[in-house]
């Protein structure tokens, strides 16, 4: 049986701005067949084979970053397709989003010094238990971040919890892989970049693997990332 090509769908929030981004870095891959959905629709169109949460201001950033995207009517849908064990990646506000409706654990915050910041970082790959992370060769990949609250927090059990279940996926580190404060843009606690959840199918990172994925990029870290949901989809298929 042949696989065809994966339905990838691109969740449009109000405020969201790095959509398009998102679909011309997937539809340069043959294995890709992205979508844009729009976040007032209440169901995703016929089968749903990976989706990505972009980045962005949802909804304004009112209250918090990603807090009234809970009210979307896709929400509900994108809660059933994680529970499934569908593969959902959330880019920045992404993160944010699946942060504040539970998929992910913890919460982000405004950054150490509350400014704005826009710079490439360097990404140490802390797991590779699940087909996210499993087939990226390289230790460290080189990304841009775009944000004012990136800095992730998660209490001190919740932590114990996520190193126990392998779900630190990124953390912030220098050219070499070294974790230190300097290295850390934001001050997230751990220097946590990305984590998954417990099951292994929602991603979400503050990190932009889009704006360095297609062939003009300044780097080509990013499309390791995007290609992962490659891998993900044959790991399900043989039955992983």
């Amino acid at each position: 049986m042949k696989l065809t090509r994966a339905r990838i769908a691109i969740i449009d929030f109000h405020g969201t701005l790095c959509e398009q981004d998102c679909f011309n870095a997937f539809a340069q891959f043959k294995e890709f067949d992205p979508y844009l959905i729009a976040a007032d629709y209440d169901r995703f169109p016929g089968e749903v084979d990976g989706i990505i949460v972009p980045g962005g201001f949802s909804f304004g950033d009112y209250i918090r970053p990603g807090a009234m995207a809970r009210t979307a009517a896709i929400t509900r849908p994108l809660v059933e397709q994680a529970k499934k064990g569908t593969p959902i990646l959330g880019i920045c506000n992404g993160f944010q989003i699946l942060c504040e409706i539970r998929l992910l654990p913890g919460v982000l915050l405004k950054n150490r010094d509350g400014r704005f910041i826009c710079r490439d970082v360097s990404l140490k790959v802390m797991s590779r238990r699940h087909p996210f992370l499993k087939h990226v060769d390289q230790g460290v990949l080189r990304v841009p971040i775009a944000h004012k609250y990136g800095q992730y927090y998660a209490s001190s059990d919740t932590l114990a919890r996520m190193r126990d279940n392998d779900q630190i996926a990124l953390c912030y580190c220098d050219e070499d892989g070294a974790l230190s404060d300097d290295a850390n843009p934001n001050g997230s606690v751990q220097h946590i970049a990305g984590v998954t959840n417990r099951r292994g199918n929602v991603l979400g990172m503050m990190p932009h693997p889009e704006r360095r994925a297609l062939p003009w990029s300044p780097g080509q870290d990013g499309r390791l990332l995007l290609e992962s949901l490659i891998a993900f989809r044959e790991f399900a298929f043989a039955g992983g």
